[in-house]
């Protein structure tokens, strides 16, 4: 684990979902492939699906398509919300390890910014029973709330009424380190989810653990 910052009291801590606490990859993998199967549409390897993830269904759906077709854009988000709905909770499961992670933070306000969708996202933690240990779940609203942008950040803090240097975002890519940032909140950076770990790295996040075990020694005192 790699740290620049001395551990400090968190009273919130918030957490990226796609690759920060799940491994949903091959859900997501699945359900565009049969999106574009039944479009028409060559399929896609699921590592060229992965490289895809992560700013959000739009442009997860825009780049699978392929720029020339996107007169039919607007048709695969239709096709692939029946396939997701079905399929998002066929592989998706917290990564190992984190349930200590969550032991230990008990007694402490958790709370998910994620780039996904509401409808997923409700979808997927009410299917893994964990709605009650988030005392906030905020996705975005339109494009320009997606991370990096930290909208969603600054609802949370105001709806937990929260201050910033008593919060920490948990997440896996450079959009999440760079929403902590615009925040005002410490950054601890994951490198076991779907981020490129020199990109993650070059932004000098607070914290950087290579494994969810790692997060213990951020979160323990």
């Amino acid at each position: 684990m790699k740290t620049k910052s001395a551990h400090a009291p968190f009273q919130l801590v918030i957490f990226d979902f796609d690759g920060t606490l799940i491994d949903s990859k091959y859900d997501i993998a699945t359900s565009v492939n049969l999106t574009l199967k039944d479009m028409g549409l060559p399929t896609r390897s699921h590592e060229e699906i992965f490289s895809f993830v992560g700013d959000g269904v739009k442009r997860l759906l825009r780049l699978s398509v392929g720029e020339g077709n996107d007169a039919r854009y607007e048709e695969s988000l239709t096709i692939f919300r029946e396939h997701y709905l079905t399929h998002c909770l066929d592989s998706t499961q917290f990564y190992a390890g984190l349930d200590r992670v969550f032991d230990i933070l008990k007694d402490k306000t958790k709370a998910l910014a994620t780039n996904k969708s509401l409808e997923y996202t409700l979808r997927i933690v009410d299917g893994l029973g964990v709605r009650d240990t988030f005392s906030s779940i905020e996705c975005p609203i339109n494009l320009s709330d997606l991370k990096p942008d930290p909208g969603m950040l600054f609802r949370i803090l105001d709806q937990l009424e929260v201050d910033p240097e008593k919060a920490i975002l948990v997440g896996d890519s450079t959009n999440d380190i760079r929403a902590a940032k615009a925040a005002g909140i410490r950054a601890c950076a994951v490198g076991y989810g779907y981020g490129i770990r020199e990109k993650v790295l070059a932004l000098d996040p607070d914290y950087y653990c290579e494994k969810p075990e790692d997060l213990l020694a951020v979160f323990s005192s």
